[in-house]
């Protein structure tokens, strides 16, 4: 009995390490994500503290620690799209759009802010590959194993979703 306590100690300290040093090295990359996918920085903060405690919860079934990273990043944006899910909701009396926060619009500038705008007027799929590719900077099998679709389907999903984004920046000059 005491063996097995011993172990289970042992398990929880790795765990807690092991999400410690990822969440140092990858929260604020996975805020900026989730930053740029829903809008405002209180929620950005949540889905990503919400999906490094999934991660903490799992981690004694994670069998390739190795893909560690890219569950964060799947939860981070499962945890978007519920986010953004749940403002859509029939019961709310006032539709409002996501407002910037004044730190979050500090952060970009005008251009930038008029590419944000026009991302969000992409379907979610596009916007996501949009952003892990070109915000996140990832390479596409890793936008593949995060969004959990084939490379081909990346390729195809970010090209369309260029091509809408020009119409939209274009339609707005």
């Amino acid at each position: 009995m005491k063996a097995e306590a011993l172990l289970e100690g042992r398990a929880h300290d790795d765990a807690t390490a092991a999400v410690s040093e990822l969440y140092r090295g990858h929260a604020l990359g996975l805020t900026r994500l989730a930053l740029v996918m829903v809008g405002d920085r209180g929620t950005a903060e949540d889905v990503v503290q919400e999906a490094f405690l999934g991660l903490y919860r799992r981690w004694s079934h994670v069998q390739d620690r190795d893909k560690a990273l890219t569950y964060a990043r799947s939860a981070v944006l499962n945890g978007c799209r519920t986010a953004l899910r749940r403002r859509r909701r029939p019961f709310r009396t006032v539709h409002e759009p996501p407002v910037w926060s004044a730190e979050a619009a500090a952060m970009v500038g005008e251009e930038q802010r008029a590419v944000m705008e026009a991302l969000r007027r992409l379907p979610l799929r596009q916007r996501e590959a949009l952003i892990l590719r070109f915000f996140c900077d990832l390479s596409e099998a890793e936008i593949a194993a995060a969004m959990r679709i084939s490379q081909g389907t990346v390729k195809s999903t970010t090209s369309r979703g260029v091509a809408a984004l020009g119409k939209i920046l274009e339609g707005e000059r």
